[in-house]
């Protein structure tokens, strides 16, 4: 199906284009959200007379959503996570949560803004990209650790998923002697 963009759509096309689009993607996402006319010569018309008008709220919304980029970007979030020794968590953290963590500082983003094609499922400082308009995208950094005072420790670069960062032990000083007690006697043989 032929369509007139109405925006300017990441990986599709500019606004104004008649870009040829698959038929489902046309009728449940670009035509129902407003992103897309159908191509005709009315539609054209219909187009071409609110240019100016949509040209200016496309300015509009970019514009907010730099100022928005002004704050947020390259800043940190800490998120809270339970996990076990190796930095598995037990969960994850999805877009959703990001939204949350987000918003908990006064941030307003949609969940289909971040850009999270795998939940994160370790604890650890991860990437996070957001796209808040179709000509905006900046990174955030999230900290997701065991507790705050690991939060503090990993942004300083230190790694969390050794037994010696977690208990203060260090692995490779360790010996067998450490693990067995050479005093034991050997009543638990079979005779």
């Amino acid at each position: 199906m032929d369509v007139i963009l109405l925006e300017r759509i990441a990986k599709l096309g500019q606004m104004g284009e008649t870009v040829k689009v698959r038929d489902g993607f046309a009728r449940n996402y670009l035509l129902p959200l407003g992103k897309a006319l159908r191509a005709n010569a009315a539609n054209k018309k219909r187009f071409e007379s609110e240019r100016a008008t949509l040209e200016a709220r496309n300015l509009e919304r970019k514009s907010e959503a730099q100022k928005v980029a002004e704050t947020l970007d390259g800043k940190s979030f800490v998120v809270v996570r339970s996990a076990g020794e190796t930095g598995q968590l037990y969960g994850s953290v999805a877009a959703r949560d990001i939204v949350d963590v987000l918003a908990a500082e006064g941030f307003n983003v949609g969940r289909n803004q971040v850009e999270l094609n795998t939940p994160i499922k370790t604890i650890g400082l991860h990437k996070v990209v957001l796209h808040l308009h179709a000509e905006v995208a900046i990174t955030i950094e999230l900290n997701v650790a065991r507790s705050a005072d690991e939060a503090e420790r990993q942004s300083k670069g230190e790694s969390l998923t050794s037994a010696d960062a977690i208990y203060g032990v260090d692995e490779d000083a360790l010996t067998a002697a450490d693990f067995f007690d050479p005093e034991a006697d050997g009543d638990n043989e079979e005779a």
